[in-house]
């Protein structure tokens, strides 16, 4: 029905006749016959002259037949990409009426979000959803490419699961067949992909979907879509190249430019400069080490395990209601207290007689309490300058860094769109994350990681400390996705299921389909997944991964287009064997 799209006319077309089809985004009458009509396809905006077009209106569906020209001089639109032509001689076929749009599809216009959802095959006209739906395409379709290039092969993996151990909540799916029995919708393919490494496949990788029971946010949904890989006879290097090759590849065919490889940083010094194991590099404010400036200090608020601070540069001019609010936002975040000191300049008499070294001028309601040398080494270590915000947290190591590196969070990280694209890998994450009720360690990741091989001597003696073979990637301060080398030795794991405080019996009931298989000969493997949302909410600029989910849900779960989730019919409930508790008063 069409010769061309529409967003791919320019100047080298002049003269040649087309057949468009599209959607009209707008209409301007020029004369009593005379009108500008511009065409939107998937690729574009065109303008085309029709004569008589009193009968079309915004989003009827038409086919447009004319030829190309140059637009006039002086009628040039230089935001527009086909603004230098325009289609002449128009005849208009109308395809198809449409009832006015329930919003504007200009893209400065606001829309209510529930409205947008409610009508999400018409906010997708929108040239920006457009973009980023054929930017996840793009993607997809270099990943594919990259992973077939380094030897790995596309396995699909069930959608009915067994319940598996990660931690999150799963989707239940009752089976009609065997009735009181349930399926899930898997959270990964984790254990799926590891025994497609037992049986031989060497290197797998698979864009799966994946669902998880979860509260929703701005870089979570239900559902979601990742790089899945494993691959046999690696280690952490291996696994951390084929994913720097596969996302580096994504990210050359969006953007045309191939990003910086990704620095490398060990968990724990994440957490020491950052506050977090998911550092936005695009800026500074890293934390600051004070316990050797106040190792003798006489204020009793920083004798603590740790006293760390952030410089905020320019922002001793904050209010002190602004001031308070950061008190309590530390406050909020598990710390005793947050103390402020604005750096004025420095203090000193320079007329004197007898030279004397010059003193920090903080304002602050502990700065009494601080020694001239303290006081000058808090200035120094942090690097401020006058005009800048000291923030410092004191009490137990990780909670305070964590604390300031959410506050460096708040006050520092840019917009999506700004500072470019800065990736970085965090390595050796604890094995463990503190302990249960009853005193046992918590997995940090799954129990198939692999502990790093200088501290297994510590499972049974300081479980806590034990580093492990995981690794995430992160971009811009958003984790990408996360991996590890699973363990593949019966020892090994045994081990591990005895400190998680896990029987025999128990793992085998939960786990015995993957451990006997085990048994059979499983070859060392690790793995990795990426989260494509996110990759392609960062590389589009998009604050929230629904700008480049087809259709997303709403923050509450729900899917205002559709109505779901809706309840079952009674006799659908009669085959499947469930019966409906009243809802909770």
């Amino acid at each position: 029905m069409r010769t061309r799209w529409c967003g791919e006319l320019g100047i080298g077309d002049v003269g040649e006749a087309v057949e468009l089809c599209g959607w009209v985004a707008r209409r301007r009458e020029h004369s009593a016959h005379l009108a500008f009509v511009d065409l939107r396809d998937r690729t574009g905006i065109v303008q085309c002259v029709v004569d008589g077009a009193a009968d079309l209106r915004a989003e009827y569906v038409v086919r447009v037949t004319g030829t190309v020209t140059a637009r006039p001089e002086g009628t040039v639109n230089p935001s527009l990409a086909t603004g230098q032509v325009e289609v002449s001689g128009c005849a208009v076929e109308i395809l198809n009426e449409a009832e006015p749009p329930p919003f504007s599809l200009e893209e400065w216009s606001e829309a209510d979000e529930a409205i947008r959802l409610r009508y999400r095959f018409v906010d997708m006209r929108r040239e920006r959803l457009q973009k980023n739906l054929v930017m996840r395409s793009t993607i997809n379709a270099a990943i594919r490419a990259s992973m077939f290039a380094q030897g790995f092969t596309e396995v699909e993996t069930p959608l009915l699961w067994t319940p598996t151990p990660e931690g999150a909540r799963e989707f239940a799916v009752p089976s009609r067949l065997q009735q009181g029995s349930f399926y899930v919708l898997p959270q990964s393919p984790q254990i799926a992909k590891q025994l497609l490494m037992v049986a031989g496949v060497d290197r797998y990788y698979q864009i799966a979907r994946c669902l998880r029971d979860e509260d929703l946010r701005a870089d979570r949904q239900f559902e979601f879509t990742q790089l899945d890989i494993e691959a046999s006879f690696v280690g952490v290097e291996d696994v951390l190249g084929f994913v720097e090759e596969a996302v580096l590849d994504a990210v050359e065919a969006v953007t045309g430019a191939r990003p910086e490889v990704p620095v490398r940083m060990t968990w724990r010094e994440a957490l020491e400069r950052f506050g977090t194991d998911k550092p936005d590099l695009r800026y500074g404010m890293e934390l600051t080490d004070l316990a050797e400036v106040l190792a003798g200090t006489g204020f009793n608020a920083f004798k603590a395990e740790a006293v760390r601070a952030i410089c905020v540069p320019g922002a001793a001019d904050s209010s002190r209601s602004k001031l308070d609010g950061l008190v309590e936002r530390a406050k909020s975040l598990g710390a005793a207290g947050l103390v402020w000191m604005r750096v004025v300049a420095p203090a000193g008499d320079d007329t004197a007689t007898e030279p004397r070294a010059k003193v920090a001028d903080l304002e602050s309601p502990v700065a009494k309490f601080l020694s001239d040398d303290e006081r000058n080494g808090i200035v120094a270590a942090c690097g401020a300058k006058p005009g800048d915000l000291l923030l410092v947290v004191a009490g137990e190591h990780d909670r305070a860094c964590r604390v300031l590196g959410q506050l460096r969070v708040d006050l520092g990280r840019p917009p999506v769109a700004e500072g470019g694209l800065r990736f970085v890998w965090v390595t050796e994450f604890p094995l463990f994350d503190g302990l249960d009720e009853e005193g046992n360690p918590m997995a940090a990741h799954h129990p198939f990681t692999m502990p790093h091989a200088d501290d297994l001597d510590l499972l049974g003696k300081d479980p806590l400390s034990v580093r492990s073979l995981a690794y995430d990637l992160v971009l811009n301060g958003w984790e990408l996705g996360s991996g590890s080398i699973r363990i593949h030795r019966a020892d090994i794991q045994s081990q591990v299921f005895a400190t998680l405080g896990i029987s025999e019996e128990e793992a085998e009931e939960r786990f015995g389909f993957l451990t006997g298989a085990f048994r059979y000969g499983a070859p060392p493997h690790g793995g990795f997944a990426v989260g494509l949302d996110r990759l392609t909410a960062l590389l589009a600029g998009e604050e929230n991964i629904r700008e480049v989910i087809a259709f997303p849900k709403t923050q509450s779960g729900a899917d205002p287009m559709t109505g779901a989730p809706k309840p079952l019919a009674d006799r659908s409930l009669r085959e499947l064997g469930i019966g409906i508790l009243p809802p909770k008063r």
